[in-house]
C-alpha cells in the first residue's frame, strides 16, 4: 500500500502521457501527489519530504509549459520528471533527512526507530533510489540521444529500475532482520 501512495503521482503522469497532452498529465500528477498529502493528513501522517516534492515538481513544469507554450517530446519530459525527483532525493540525503525515513519510522515500532542501524538503512535504500533515477534518467537520455534506439527500451530500463529499487527496499531491512537475529540470540544465551 506505501509504495502505491509513494508512485502513484509519477504512475498517474506516465500512464497519462502515454494518452494525452503533457500539461494535463502534469497536472495529473499533481492532483494525485496533493492527494497523497491530504490521505497521509487525514490518517494523522506527516507532510512526506517526496510528496511535496513531486507536487511541487508537476506543478512547476505544468506551469511552464503553459507560460512558456513550447513542446517537448515525451521523453525529454520524462527527464524532466526524473531529474527534479533525483534532485528531491538528493537534497533529502544532503540535509541528513533520507526521503525513506519518514516512511519507515511510520511502518517501526519506537524501539526499532531508535536503532542506531535505522538510520543508516534509511541512507542505503535512499542511495538504492538515487541510483535507480540516474539509471531511469540515462535511459531517457539514451532515447532522446539515440534517435535509433527504441522507445520501448527506455521505457522498460526505467521500469527495470524502478522495480528493482522497490525490490531492494523490502528486500533490505528483512536482510539486516535476519542478519541481527542471531547475534540477538546468542547475546541473550
Amino acid at each position: 500500500m506505501v509504495f502505491l501512495l509513494i508512485l502513484a503521482p509519477f504512475g498517474t503522469f506516465s500512464l497519462l502521457l502515454l494518452m494525452a497532452p503533457v500539461v494535463p498529465s502534469l497536472i495529473a500528477g499533481a492532483v494525485v501527489a496533493a492527494a497523497t498529502i491530504v490521505y497521509d493528513l487525514a490518517a494523522g501522517r506527516s507532510i512526506k519530504l517526496l510528496a511535496a516534492g513531486s507536487l511541487f515538481l508537476f506543478a512547476a513544469l505544468a506551469g511552464y509549459f503553459i507560460l512558456a507554450d513550447t513542446a517537448w517530446s515525451s521523453t525529454a519530459i520524462r527527464l524532466a520528471v526524473d531529474a527534479g525527483t533525483l534532485a528531491i532525493v538528493l537534497v533529502s540525503l544532503a540535509i541528513g533527512m533520507p526521503f525513506t525515513l519518514q516512511y519507515a519510522r511510520e511502518q517501526v515500532d519506537a524501539e526499532t526507530a531508535k536503532l542506531p542501524g535505522f538510520l543508516t538503512a534509511n541512507y542505503i535504500i535512499t542511495a538504492a533510489w538515487a541510483g535507480s533515477m540516474v539509471l531511469m534518467a540515462v535511459a531517457n537520455l539514451a532515447v532522446i540521444y539515440l534517435p535509433s534506439l527504441p522507445l520501448w527500451i527506455g521505457i522498460g530500463i526505467g521500469l527495470a529500475a524502478r522495480n528493482a529499487a522497490v525490490y531492494f527496499t523490502k528486500w533490505y531491512p528483512q536482510h539486516l532482520r535476519a542478519r541481527v537475529a542471531p547475534a540477538a540470540t546468542q547475546a541473550t544465551s
